[in-house]
Parts: C-alpha cells; sequence; structure tokens
C-alpha cells in the first residue's frame, strides 16, 4: 500500500510502499501500540507511518543503528 506522510523532520511530503493492511492501520488508529499493529513491518517503516520520516531523512540527520540497517528488503517484508 503507497503511504503518504507529511515527515515531522523535514516538512517534505514523503511517500513510501508499505507491506500494511487496512486492518493494521485502522488498528493502530484505534490505539494499539503500532508494533504490535504491525508486526510484520520493519521498524524503521514503522516508524515512517508514525512520524512521516524516511530512513534516508533518519540516517541523514541521526545516522542509524546497525540493527535497524534492514531497509534494503522490499518494503514490509520480515
Amino acid at each position: 500500500m503507497l503511504i503518504t506522510r507529511l515527515s515531522t523532520l523535514t516538512g517534505k511530503e514523503n511517500a513510501l510502499e508499505v507491506l500494511v493492511t487496512d486492518a493494521q492501520l485502522d488498528s493502530w488508529a484505534s490505539g494499539v501500540l503500532l508494533q504490535d499493529a504491525m508486526p510484520n513491518v520493519p521498524g524503521p517503516l514503522r516508524e515512517f507511518i508514525k512520524t512521516g520520516i524516511t530512513p534516508e531523512e533518519w540516517q541523514e540527520h541521526f545516522g542509524i543503528a546497525d540493527d535497524e540497517a534492514d531497509v534494503d528488503a522490499p518494503e514490509g517484508t520480515p
């Protein structure tokens, strides 16, 4: 699913393809913790859904932890 968010870091509108369902988004919107609503979505992409910050923006501004560097896999894959 194409997710479009406004980055809270840069103010830029970003769009990424993420393997997430409407049911998962609805679950999160109803108050379920993001990581519980979307356990199949990698952390950097969950951050994007929450804040609009892309993995590339995060890396550019803050660096990236080695354990989160697996965002080269197809979006939304575990």
